[in-house]
């Protein structure tokens, strides 16, 4: 019986050996994904270089360390930074080796591939979007259509990815649906501003639009 127990649970194990490591190398192969969670502190990432180290500890944790990723995150101001001038050069894809995304004008066009089932965490998971519970489908880019940061007075990005309370965040839609069948609704890239009784940026104030603190990572190299 015993023989007869060990030999069973062996080819198991030699059965699940390839599907564990094809997901391993597809994780390995990994150059997009959407956060899994939030650095908790809403709009406030410790910078956007702290939403770098976040994007590199979540890629780390699922076996996809070996890349340099960076936030897909615009910055305002004197040395605004745009979101798309820092995410490489592509093609980028999900977990489970799908590509999104050629380059980079194909992101920003409506060729990019990016849906609710393709925009998928960094272990392999599709996110909340509209209709699940919670809903988690508000993504923080602090970004244009196009990629490019935002000029003028209004905050876009919780002043630069440092507050938690005054301010607001350009957000994207991951599911790529709204309240309205307009183009703002449909865009997974900059859909609405954050707001909010607790100043447009908390942790809660991002909840309420059905949002988590969630963005994009993207490898570099």
């Amino acid at each position: 019986m015993k023989k007869t127990l060990v030999l069973c649970l062996g080819l198991s194990a030699v059965a699940l050996a390839p599907g564990l490591a094809n997901a391993q190398a597809q994780q390995n192969n990994m150059t997009f994904f959407v956060t899994s969670n939030g650095v908790g502190k809403g709009g406030d990432l410790g910078g956007i270089e702290g939403a770098d180290r976040h994007c590199q500890q979540l890629a780390q944790g699922a076996g996809a360390g070996s890349h340099t990723w960076h936030a897909y995150l615009s910055t305002q101001g004197g040395s605004a930074v745009n979101a798309r001038d820092r995410i490489g050069r592509g093609p980028w894809r999900n977990a489970k080796g799908e590509v999104v995304a050629q380059n980079v004008d194909d992101l920003h066009s409506a060729n990019n591939k990016l849906t609710k089932q393709s925009a998928l965490s960094e272990k392999g998971e599709v996110i909340n979007g509209r209709g699940d519970n919670p809903n988690r489908h508000d993504i923080l880019t602090g970004s244009q259509p196009d990629g490019r940061a935002f000029a003028g007075a209004d905050d876009r990005t919780c002043k630069n990815w440092t507050s938690s309370a005054a301010g607001a965040a350009m957000l994207g839609h991951i599911d790529r649906q709204g309240l309205r069948d307009d183009d703002a609704s449909k865009s997974w890239n900059s859909s609405h501003p954050s707001r909010g009784p607790g100043g447009g940026c908390s942790q809660d104030d991002l909840k309420s639009t059905g949002g988590a603190g969630l963005y994009y990572c993207f490898a570099v190299k």
